[in-house]
């Protein structure tokens, strides 16, 4: 497959109405898993489960966006899931085929769609990787014009390191609520994955509480937790708790947040067997953005305010 053609509207899972004076540029996470035995490593944009799985994870984590921004989102290839079991750190990285359309996405929606509007980047799992490794320190730095226009990047579900920041001084990871061109990151853990082997968590990882919005180990009580939200995938509707059913605290040697046990809030449901063991056995990455969904939301507002009001004196 060549290069993926994003004057094609079919090539985009969204290409929203405008409505908001700032877009999102949403980066799906995994929505490839196929452990079938010769199963192709990476997937086209075409793949038929692969885009329906993109649909429902758009509609668990995207739509914190929504209220306050026209989301866009590209379809990109990806790879499968299946295939990441043994690889290391090194071996996650983009393969060539996503970094061609990552660019290719955003070069199209810069030059047709965003008519100057400045921004948000967001993404979770293999999408904040995209983010991490391609769009942060590669794309925005080559494209400064567009890069002074980002609001904030919430690379969610995949750890920003501070090598990532030390190697590129353009890089900001956010301090507070109300910073703008900053990075928010955090991975969800249970106490007991701390000393477990975890494939989105990475050494000398960052991370901010998406409760009181601080880098150290203050800790916020659930109370503080305006809403979770859970997506029934067969229904197809939202539960929402409020107030939210989960507390933070940021593991600043670890560089994850860490939700106390309670309730019946499981952790992932890929436990068990090899594919299990690149998470560990207290991990809560499906719910990085359900646990604090009212909290995002909140926090977009906040930032688009700050940006705004850094503009008018």
């Amino acid at each position: 497959m060549g290069k993926t053609d994003y004057s094609n509207k079919d090539n985009w899972l969204k290409l929203p109405e405008i409505t908001k004076d700032v877009d999102t540029i949403y980066i799906y996470p995994t929505a490839y898993i196929d452990p079938t035995p010769g199963a192709v490593e990476l997937c086209g944009v075409d793949h038929p489960s692969m885009r329906a799985t993109a649909a429902i994870n758009y509609k668990k984590m995207a739509v914190a966006y929504e209220e306050s921004t026209n989301v866009f989102v590209p379809f990109y290839r990806q790879v499968n899931l299946a295939a990441v079991v043994g690889m290391t750190e090194d071996d996650l990285g983009p393969k060539e085929e996503q970094v061609d359309d990552l660019y290719g996405a955003l070069d199209y929606y810069f030059e047709h769609y965003n008519n100057g509007r400045p921004f948000i980047l967001a993404g979770h799992s293999q999408g904040s990787s995209m983010l991490k490794d391609v769009i942060l320190p590669n794309y925005m730095k080559e494209h400064p014009d567009y890069y002074k226009r980002m609001i904030a990047a919430y690379a969610i579900g995949f750890s920003i390191t501070k090598d990532l920041l030390a190697a590129n001084p353009h890089l900001k990871f956010a301090e507070r609520a109300d910073d703008t061109g900053v990075i928010i990151s955090w991975n969800t853990e249970g106490a007991g994955n701390h000393d477990h082997r975890n494939v989105v968590v990475l050494k000398n990882a960052i991370a901010i509480n998406p409760l009181n919005w601080k880098r150290d180990e203050t800790y916020a009580p659930a109370s503080d937790n305006l809403g979770s939200v859970f997506y029934n995938e067969v229904t197809q509707e939202y539960t929402t708790k409020t107030p939210g059913v989960a507390d933070a605290r940021v593991d600043t040697k670890r560089g994850v947040v860490v939700r106390s046990p309670g309730g019946d809030y499981s952790f992932m449901d890929v436990v068990e067997g090899p594919m299990g063991a690149m998470f560990g056995p207290e991990s809560y990455h499906d719910k990085d953005y359900g646990f604090y969904f009212k909290n995002i939301q909140e926090n977009v507002k906040t930032r688009i305010a700050a940006y705004y009001t850094s503009f008018s004196g």
